[in-house]
């Protein structure tokens, strides 16, 4: 009899698999399911991109071993691509790893910073990576509330001081997923003198910076003095350049915190397929016009699924940046009731709040990864309830 080990047999089921089993069963009876869970981008990968990939493909050095940290001139084009977007000056060399998708650099960092029994901080409601690589590294994840009495920001005058004391790592994500929050360099600021102060390390998950609307745009931490010396920022192009199927992403930072990742990669995985980071290169040379058209999109359809809901009676703000709704839902129903309801009475799939954590429930998030004409229908279904 096969016997997994404890790590496994402590997680809770795996959110999207969950959501995507249920959607796949509805359409098995032959349901017309509208999905509005996982947030993958349904626009194609561009073209260049993919022509980037075929050419770098033909070439055999691209068929060898990648290094693990990355090629030098994708992190070369990283680093490039982060002065010209927030202003911040790297060295390719020691302040930039290649990642296999933002969601890997996550999960293997506490492994090089966290030992049995240390805590991380972990934002909640909250991407579940945060806390399940805690987990695996034997770590115990806290949770910070993310309130919107407080703007989905966390309250870092209310962690336990014995709690900070054993904590090796904070988690901050901005724009937020799920709550579509976003932060300011003021909250920035309070993060890293918070963190030099308890000597924490933070980790901010940044892969929403370029999808922003109503003329926001994402800062990096790196934009607030001092964070170089206790922070590490992911970067992924899953959002920012569709190709979430590609694996691609890269994190900046301070030196040591970067090597600490790096070490763990050299002995976990072999490195990003070097073809896949020179289309990665051509992504981010044009990653500035590929914004700003794919935002004018999922800003017409943000404005389609927020004026509808309003209209329902639900109390719901447009976001500034990522491509989520966060939607408070009646009061007579929990996230997950709420969620079987809008996919057993409308065939709607709705991510429930509770499944980011606790302090998500009362709440029901809605991606905006699907035609403006399947929000508009989508809307009619939920209004004739």
């Amino acid at each position: 009899m096969v016997t997994y080990a404890e790590r496994i047999n402590s997680l809770p089921p795996y959110l999207f698999a969950e959501v995507d089993k249920t959607k796949q069963q509805k359409i098995k009876e032959g349901v017309d399911v509208i999905d509005f869970g996982v947030g993958d981008p349904d626009m194609p990968t561009p073209d260049y991109v993919i022509e980037e990939l075929c050419k770098a493909a033909h070439d055999p050095a691209s068929h060898q071993y990648p290094a693990y940290s990355g090629s030098n001139i994708f992190r070369d084009a990283a680093a490039t691509w982060c002065k010209d977007r927030f202003g911040i000056k790297l060295d390719p060399a020691t302040e930039v790893i290649t990642l296999i998708g933002s969601k890997e650099g996550i999960a293997h960092l506490p492994m090089a910073f966290v030992n049995p029994g240390d805590y991380t901080l972990c934002p909640n409601p909250g991407y579940t990576v945060y806390a399940t690589g805690t987990s695996f590294a034997g770590g115990r994840p806290y949770d910070m509330p993310l309130l919107a009495e407080n703007g989905f920001k966390p309250d870092l005058s209310k962690i336990p001081a014995e709690v900070i004391g054993k904590s090796k790592m904070l988690f901050i994500n901005y724009p937020n997923n799920p709550t579509a929050a976003v932060a300011d360099k003021k909250f920035f600021k309070e993060v890293v003198d918070f963190s030099k102060d308890h000597d924490i390390v933070v980790v901010h998950d940044n892969a929403y910076s370029e999808v922003t609307y109503d003329g926001y745009k994402a800062p990096s931490i790196f934009e607030v003095p001092g964070a170089m010396d206790c922070c590490i920022e992911l970067h992924s192009l899953s959002k920012t350049s569709n190709m979430t199927g590609w694996r691609i992403g890269f994190a900046i930072g301070n030196a040591e915190i970067v090597a600490g990742l790096g070490k763990v990669k050299m002995n976990v995985d072999s490195g990003a397929f070097l073809a896949i980071q020179m289309a990665g290169i051509t992504a981010l040379k044009h990653s500035k016009e590929f914004s700003e058209r794919t935002n004018r999109m999922y800003e017409a359809r943000r404005d389609a699924l927020c004026s509808g809901l309003k209209s329902m009676g639900l109390n719901v703000t447009p976001p500034k940046s990522t491509f989520y709704v966060w939607t408070p839902i009646p009061r007579k129903y929990t996230s997950i009731e709420y969620a079987k309801y809008l996919l057993d009475k409308a065939s709607i799939v709705g991510t429930p709040g509770s499944g980011f954590g606790k302090y998500g429930e009362g709440y029901i998030r809605f991606s905006l990864t699907s035609p403006i004409e399947r929000i508009q229908l989508a809307v009619e279904r939920m209004k004739n309830l």
